[in-house]
């Protein structure tokens, strides 16, 4: 009692009875009596104490400095009006999609956010320009083969683009995720339902240049790294997907259905999904589980959202007799295929609309910093949340996890993940990082083993130049520096070509390679990370290069051997090395 009368009393100097004060939750530790620690409370600070319940009390003090050290208090929280309610659209059909309650598509605001305008280009079938959902979103359109973009005579385009933009609150339909999002459509999907490599390059090439922000891609190609014959990689595809990249425009695309594929379920993910920097998205039903048509990919599966029961927008010439079915222009109206819209097709746009929703919160987010949010807020998929096969962490069959939308805004108020600026930089010749001129140079990149492993950087030394370059990796991980010669063109893996790779050193936390050129050309830094990390990693790289020095026989011949002075090459060489 002597001990509770002295911290009363301290209590009582420090907290004045004049002064503004804040809402503090005190919790109330398991065999203690809540009245009697609210008792003690306010005979320590003098002011009145709410008892919440057996749990927690409750008061307004100036500062909780002393609070905690009560006997009976487990905690001391200040308490702030951080819960908002949840904006539900109006929408007539918006009951009808589920998928926008499990990803909690809306649940990040108490009201239909005002947001800048995002371009968002849908590269696909075209669309119905004309539907009342989409003709205010559309900015403009373009069709890469022969016939119009604003007729869609699959009803895919239209499908995707509905989930994406159509009208939120406008008394009618469906409520598109992404309320900020102004659609670019660009048409590839020939009459037989088939896309050329060529048609999707210059569409891509058209979005970007036209501003887009995000690309969605929800087609693709088999992938099966076993059989090249059956392989559908595009360099042409490559090309334009780091083009895009080049540009700061953020890339999503569906894994793929394995109905394409040899056998179902397919092991690895469709291309452009496994392309680097590009975000895989695949499937999972309503129950939680992974359907058998979503592609598995230990590496470019990099997250998940519904794609099961999917409802839709759907073109009205294509959705029947208005006097048997209504409402027109919506997937119930559709043919079977997509009257239960599934396949990862519809997965891939829920992820590009909140990819839109980050870029209109933060305008200044860069491509990798949004890919990192989207997967770090994503719930992993567990046997408890219905995926029996899916592993803690990380799996093949949802990547990160599901996404989570208002999780992924709600991380905005926290430090964004680190961006680098140097993208895209993951192979040797023209697609490496060219740095220019300085004898110095200090770079802060990041690697992610998902979706960016290795980053490589074009170096020219001219002949007798030494070049030292030390690197440090991301804390915890495995990293290797290599340095490769003058026309190399793949470096993927350290292993392309040993002959043209001067110096590899891949032991311990930092890392350093030396090298004098014996001939003047340019060559590849490469920093590799071979460990996985959850989400980019931060390293340091720097380089030193020495002036040229002639070669020691032309030294002699021109008469200039001999000098050991302060200032002598050798001298200044020794002093660089690590």
């Amino acid at each position: 009692m002597r001990n509770l009368l002295v911290l009363a009393a301290g209590l009582a100097l420090a907290l004045p009875s004049h002064a503004a004060g804040a809402r503090f939750a005190l919790g109330v530790e398991r065999g203690f009596s809540a009245e009697r620690v609210a008792d003690r409370v306010e005979a320590a600070t003098g002011r009145p104490v709410t008892v919440i319940g057996p749990f927690a009390v409750a008061v307004e003090v100036p500062s909780a400095r002393g609070l905690a050290a009560m006997s009976g208090v487990s905690y001391v929280e200040r308490v702030r009006a951080q819960r908002r309610l949840a904006f539900t659209p109006s929408d007539p059909l918006a009951g009808r999609q589920w998928y926008a309650g499990r990803v909690r598509a809306f649940d990040a605001w108490p009201k239909l956010p005002i947001l800048p305008r995002v371009p968002v280009a849908v590269i696909d079938s075209g669309i119905d320009a004309d539907h009342p959902e989409l003709e205010k979103r559309i900015a403009g359109g373009q069709s890469f083969v022969g016939s119009s973009w604003k007729k869609d005579t699959q009803g895919h385009g239209t499908f995707v683009a509905g989930q994406i933009a159509a009208e939120v609150n406008n008394a009618q339909g469906i409520a598109g995720l992404a309320p900020s999002a102004d659609l670019l459509i660009a048409k590839v999907v020939r009459s037989d339902g088939t896309i050329s490599p060529e048609a999707e390059a210059r569409a891509i090439r058209w979005a970007v240049d036209e501003g887009a922000l995000v690309i969605n891609l929800s087609f693709g190609g088999v992938r099966d790294p076993s059989n090249s014959g059956r392989d559908t990689y595009s360099a042409l595809e490559a090309a334009a997907i780091e083009y895009a990249i080049e540009k700061h425009v953020l890339v999503v695309a569906a894994v793929g259905n394995g109905d394409k594929a040899p056998h179902e379920p397919w092991g690895y993910a469709n291309y452009p999904a496994a392309l680097p920097h590009v975000i895989g998205v695949s499937a999972v039903s309503r129950d939680g589980s992974v359907p058998e048509f979503s592609n598995r990919d230990a590496v470019f599966n990099d997250i998940a959202a519904p794609g099961e029961q999917i409802f839709s927008t759907f073109p009205r010439v294509l959705t029947g007799d208005r006097n048997t079915c209504a409402p027109q222009g919506y997937s119930d109206c559709a043919p079977t295929e997509f009257r239960r819209g599934e396949g990862t097709s519809f997965a891939a746009p829920q992820v590009t609309a909140a990819a839109a929703v980050l870029i209109g919160e933060a305008p200044l987010l860069l491509p990798d910093q949004v890919t990192a949010l989207l997967e770090r807020s994503a719930v992993d998929a567990t046997s408890a949340r219905g995926c029996r096969r899916c592993s803690a962490g990380r799996d093949d069959y949802t990547g990160s996890g599901v996404l989570d939308v208002k999780a992924a805004v709600d991380a905005l108020s926290s430090p964004w993940p680190p961006a680098d600026q140097f993208e895209p930089n993951d192979e040797a010749g023209a697609r490496a990082f060219t740095l220019w001129g300085k004898r110095r140079r200090r770079i802060h990149a990041t690697l992610d083993f998902w979706n960016d492993d290795i980053d490589v950087y074009r170096v020219l030394l001219r002949r007798g130049q030494r070049m030292t370059a030390v690197l440090r990796g991301p804390r915890g991980a495995e990293t290797s520096l290599g340095l490769w010669s003058p026309g190399t063109k793949s470096v993927e893996g350290f292993t392309t070509d040993s002959r043209q790779l001067v110096a590899l050193d891949s032991e311990g936390a930092i890392k350093s390679v030396v090298h004098r050129a014996r001939k003047r050309g340019w060559f590849y830094l490469q920093v590799k990370l071979s460990t996985p990390l959850a989400g980019p990693g931060r390293y340091a790289l720097r380089f030193v290069k020495t002036k040229p020095v002639k070669p020691p026989g032309e030294a002699r011949r021109q008469g200039r051997t001999g000098s050991s002075g302060p200032g002598s090459p050798q001298r200044r060489l020794e002093a660089l090395r690590p």
